[in-house]
């Protein structure tokens, strides 16, 4: 076993997530110290502990030691083991929280990953079930990353505070990634989205699509933004609403923009036709932005390129977002 003194030594509560998939990848273990020690509610948030509790679950063997005031972290990571799971994260935060590290790790499973993830599948904070679907999904196919097996689907949505959602994901194993050559973007060709509302007036949905049309027919005509109205059960446990659009260029790669409305007594109330013409705005400002990864996705195609083969790959990048620069 190996002892705390081989450990990497890290302080502060910054890049928790990128700091246990990548001691997961490397085997290294990690060690966490002053996690939020000088804050009035110190150590780890529940958000933090339910993603250690899912990495335990995908791994087998992994040692988690957290001290009392939960501002210590050890962990040593185990085999990468994946078989059938399942996982309710906390509705502090959305399921894409939980979702962008598992994309990491889900191709380098010993057994294929098939996973059910409860909780909030749209917030304001991390990117949607909706958003990673469109766009980090055919990402990871151009790393050989494919198969029958290979899908993530919406059972049911939850907005927060309450959540209810439920996500569906499998990936296969793939031990060997493509290198890939990403340097041209071309040219914005079509533009699909999703307007989806829950336990509000299905007319909403409605709303915002006329709104961001409003906006992105001045640039090109091929345009669908599909509604999504669920019901009952499958509509969770709060009222919301929202839309997400991905723009799809000729060279295939994707670019996207979301916004979802403010949590059930939390902040004004958002109207639908401003949700829809801020976010064709935001879509037009990643466009802007360019590079042949949206800003959601860069660094998961960057961790991708550098666990490649020793073949070189390249892609072309926007500016780079604040999450990538950790």
């Amino acid at each position: 076993m190996a002892t705390q003194a081989h450990s990497l030594s890290y302080a502060g509560c910054n890049f928790l997530r990128q700091r246990l998939v990548l001691s997961t990848l490397s085997g290294r273990p990690v060690k966490i110290r002053k996690i939020r020690a000088r804050d009035d509610n110190p150590g780890l948030r529940d958000f933090e502990a339910s993603f250690i509790r899912l990495l335990d679950k995908i791994t087998n063997g992994s040692r988690i030691e957290i001290n009392q005031t939960g501002t210590t972290l050890y962990y040593q990571p185990g085999l990468l083991y994946g078989g059938s799971v399942e996982h309710d994260c906390s509705v502090l935060r959305s399921i894409g929280y939980y979702l962008e590290s598992l994309l990491c790790l889900a191709p380098f499973m010993k057994h294929p990953l098939r996973i059910v993830l409860r909780g909030v599948t749209n917030d304001q904070v991390d990117p949607s079930v909706d958003v990673l679907k469109a766009t980090a999904i055919p990402l990871l196919k151009q790393f050989g990353i494919d198969g029958e097996s290979f899908e993530l689907k919406i059972v049911r949505r939850g907005m927060p505070p309450g959540g209810g959602g439920e996500v569906f994901f499998s990936c296969p194993v793939r031990k060997v990634l493509k290198p890939i050559q990403l340097t041209d973007p071309g040219k914005i060709k079509r533009i699909r989205g999703m307007a989806y509302s829950v336990r509000v007036s299905p007319q909403m949905a409605n709303r915002i699509v006329d709104s961001a049309r409003s906006i992105l027919n001045k640039f090109i005509p091929d345009i669908y933004i599909y509604t999504d109205h669920m019901k009952g059960v499958n509509s969770g446990k709060s009222p919301g609403f929202g839309l997400s659009l991905v723009a799809e260029t000729t060279n295939g790669t994707f670019l996207s923009a979301e916004l979802a409305s403010n949590p059930q007594g939390q902040g004004a109330a958002v109207l639908p036709e401003d949700l829809g013409r801020n976010c064709a705005k935001l879509l037009l400002e990643e466009i802007y932005r360019g590079g042949c990864v949206d800003s959601t996705n860069q660094s998961l195609a960057l961790l991708l390129m550098t666990l490649g083969q020793q073949d070189v790959s390249k892609v072309l990048l926007g500016p780079l977002s604040p999450y990538t620069h950790g």
